[in-house]
């Protein structure tokens, strides 16, 4: 595992599970810095936008590497630290790079839907999307699916029998309860634009926030339509806290986005993730 040669035995980070998947995979977490008030950032809510948990593994690298010799890191750390947890479905990203035969007692569940298919693959492994999961809206959003005719497991946008109905809703939203979260960030792909509300709802610093994450990386500022508008971890953070929270749809094409767009992608954003520190 990446994270074990990278990160674990670094005196600098902090390493902890919050919680594990549905096939028992860890939900990991890596914070450096202030651990009273930080920045949480979090990916691969999806299988197929796998290149999110990389964008994020690379920035934890690079601040790590800063860490050592800025100053100014040092110093904004001290105040606001980082949470990042790149991978909140680590069953939804195995499938969607190995096949059904990665989902454990879903397989059979999952082949069923997908067959040999399994590069789209967005849910975790009992079919249900993670991003569709949250306590914001699900009823509404619940009704949508029903007339798209999404009824029951699915690959995508198949929000589950009820609100944090599955593993890996229930350990982030209990982790951000536990925690002051200043801000979040949740990384999908693709589309190069950021979300920033829900609802009538708008926290203070929200658009100014926006529109700065916006200047950084030249991403355009949207808002959710259809099947997008609610559900969702950024727009749950939102009702549950009143405090800023940014979807980042990354990169641009068809997913799953090849590797070979990760650095490109990165030097967009890569200030975007300074900006909060600050």
């Amino acid at each position: 595992m990446i994270y074990k040669k990278l990160f674990f035995n670094n005196k600098f980070i902090r390493h902890s599970v919050i919680g594990k998947s549905w096939c028992k995979r860890d939900i990991n977490l890596f914070q450096m810095g202030n651990t009273d008030e930080f920045v949480l950032f979090a990916g691969a809510f999806h299988g197929s936008e796998w290149i999110t948990a990389l964008i994020l593994i690379k920035f934890l690298n690079e601040i790590l590497v800063k860490f050592n010799y800025d100053n100014r890191i040092k110093r904004y750390l001290e105040k606001c630290g980082i949470g990042i947890i790149p991978i909140v479905n680590p069953d939804g990203v195995e499938i969607a790079l190995n096949g059904y035969e990665s989902a454990g007692d879903y397989k059979g569940l999952v082949k069923k839907i997908i067959g040999n298919n399994h590069k789209k693959w967005q849910a975790n492994a009992r079919g249900v999307d993670i991003n569709h999961n949250f306590n914001a809206g699900w009823e509404e959003l619940k009704k949508l699916e029903i007339e798209s005719g999404i009824t029951s497991p699915a690959s995508t946008r198949y929000g589950g029998e009820k609100p944090e109905s599955e593993n890996e809703t229930k350990f982030l939203v209990r982790f951000c309860e536990n925690n002051f979260v200043k801000y979040s960030l949740a990384f999908h792909s693709q589309g190069e634009e950021i979300y920033w509300k829900y609802g009538e709802k708008i926290p203070k610093k929200s658009k100014e926030l926006a529109i700065l994450l916006s200047e950084d990386s030249s991403y355009k500022l949207s808002e959710p339509e259809g099947l997008a508008i609610g559900g969702g971890f950024k727009d749950w953070f939102i009702r549950k806290f009143n405090r800023p929270s940014f979807t980042i749809e990354v990169g641009k094409g068809e997913n799953p986005l090849p590797l070979s767009d990760l650095d490109l992608i990165y030097k967009k954003i890569n200030k975007m993730f300074y900006r909060l520190l600050i």
